[in-house]
């Protein structure tokens, strides 16, 4: 097999869809040894909110921390041999109460990272603070990624977001919210512009309203008994404008944990704004799959997502279609 020049498996653009599922699992399997190349304080200034006794960051199961109160933002830099200048940065899930940051945030970043795409895993603040300290975290990391695209050798104009279940929701929330006063804190980094400029949203918690909410989301969001007001603000397909940026969406419809109709929902909130938008609904496929091989067609979403990204631009074409 072809390898970067780090060791990572090199998967050629025209190999097909059952190859690239074997060589992902490759690339998953590289990532139990891969670092990141630097790991960023979000908030070097002091963080904003900050409590006097956080309860102390621990690790529920591994790679599963919780009680994070510190924020930060590990780099996975593009190799410049084939930096493309497209930029992730990475919301992993956990129901606002932990982070999967394996196979939801570093394992995401090596894939990336194949595909010439500079990730960025964001840790983010959860679950002793509530809205809006997530909000404000990954604003705050599209501003730092943005601000510093030179030196990553980043275009500023191809900063999106990717995020799995509540990290789907929190990745949504910088599409429609990257404005939102609640997401600034008079810090010069604000005049820096927060939009990103596509979204890719797997499995991803959206409303935080009726039945098809997920209620734990909700809960460690937003409190026990939120305001209509702030249920409505974080049901984020009501803040869906012509603003936000395009949207590639993947959802299981036997999905237990956060419902389809999440992804439907938005899906067609962007569709009424006239939003680029791609769904793909797949009849089965468990919640939290990530990129794991062998549940079937929901299995090849990494696939469809590079021809997406190949189609907007952001990413070369394969050879033969040039």
């Amino acid at each position: 097999m072809e390898r970067t020049n780090d060791g990572r498996p090199l998967w050629p653009a025209s190999c097909g869809v059952a190859a690239a599922a074997l060589l992902l699992g490759a690339a998953v399997g590289m990532a139990q040894t891969t670092a990141p190349v630097k790991t960023i304080p979000l908030w070097p200034e002091g963080v904003p909110g900050a409590l006097a006794s956080p309860a102390p960051e621990v690790e529920e199961e591994p790679f599963r921390p919780t009680n994070i109160s510190v924020p930060t933002l590990a780099a996975y830099p593009a190799l410049s041999s084939a930096n493309t200048g497209t930029a992730v940065v990475i919301c992993p899930g956990g129901g606002y109460r932990r982070l999967a940051m394996d196979k939801e945030g570093r394992d995401i970043a090596v894939w990336l990272n194949r595909l010439g795409v500079s990730a960025f895993v964001l840790k983010y603040r959860v679950p002793q603070f509530g809205h809006p300290a997530p909000l404000q975290d990954v604003l705050r990391a599209i501003r730092l990624v943005r601000r510093d695209a030179p030196a990553w050798g980043i275009d500023p104009s191809r900063i999106g977001v990717l995020g799995f279940s509540a990290g789907g929701h929190l990745a949504a929330s910088a599409s429609t919210l990257f404005d939102d006063a609640e997401g600034k804190t008079g810090a010069a980094l604000d005049a820096v512009s927060a939009r990103p400029d596509f979204q890719v949203l797997v499995y991803p918690v959206i409303t935080m309203d009726g039945s098809n909410a997920h209620a734990g989301s909700r809960t460690y969001l937003l409190g026990k008994a939120p305001p209509p007001a702030l249920v409505r603000k974080l049901s984020v397909e009501h803040q869906v404008t012509a603003s936000t940026p395009p949207a590639f969406l993947v959802h299981g419809g036997d999905d237990a944990s956060v419902p389809a109709e999440n992804s439907a929902v938005y899906y067609l909130a962007l569709r009424r704004a006239r939003v680029p938008a791609e769904l793909h609904a797949y009849q089965h496929g468990p919640h939290g799959a990530a990129t794991l091989p062998g549940n079937g067609p929901i299995s090849e979403w990494p696939t469809r997502c590079e021809e997406w990204m190949q189609s907007r631009g952001l990413l070369p074409q394969p050879p033969a279609q040039r």
